[in-house]
């Protein structure tokens, strides 16, 4: 594994989880299943090896160049895994590696889903008009000087105190479908 994705590590492993979890409530998956798929994704998303039925494949790092800990905004559209009405390609990508078509990914996965995987927070919202809420959050570091701040981080928590947010930590919303 890169370096770099050392340092995306633990948001990207806490989004995975959570979307395998939303295949998982289903029980339509194996856990060899469930498991595959998460690996499948989280290699996608930080650019390794994945070894399956003895072929290679290297994927390319989806976010080496959209990781902004200094301004965790910055590239947060190009980070978001989105369903709506249409499949996100990484997530398709993924479910090809356990045999699920696309028809039957959009049978298991809430049909609105967006999550946000941000440095320093994973955060997601099912329907358009659904609350916010927060799989994993951790304080970024003090910065050395008083220089300029990120707005849109502070926008974003501006907007989350305002929403409510039912899941801290890593609870987590159980769908009904």
């Amino acid at each position: 594994m890169k370096v770099f994705g050392d340092k995306m590590k633990t948001e990207v492993s806490t989004a995975v989880n959570f979307v395998t979890s939303l295949l998982r409530t289903t029980g339509l998956l194996t856990e060899d299943q469930l498991q595959l798929f998460g690996l499948s994704l989280e290699e996608i998303l930080l650019g390794y090896e994945l070894c399956n039925f003895s072929a290679c494949f290297l994927f390319s790092d989806h976010y080496q160049y959209h990781w902004f800990p200094q301004a965790p905004c910055r590239g947060s559209g190009y980070r978001c895994l989105r369903i709506n009405h249409k499949m996100d390609p990484l997530i398709s990508k993924a479910a090809c590696a356990i045999g699920l078509a696309r028809e039957q990914l959009f049978a298991l996965l809430p049909s609105e889903l967006t999550l946000w995987v941000d440095p320093y927070e994973v955060s997601y919202r099912i329907g358009e008009d659904g609350s916010t809420c927060v799989l994993y959050e951790s304080a970024p570091p003090q910065p050395r000087s008083t220089g300029s701040t990120d707005k849109g981080a502070n926008y974003k928590r501006d907007m989350r105190t305002r929403q409510s947010s039912p899941s801290k930590g890593f609870s987590m919303m159980t769908i009904l479908s």
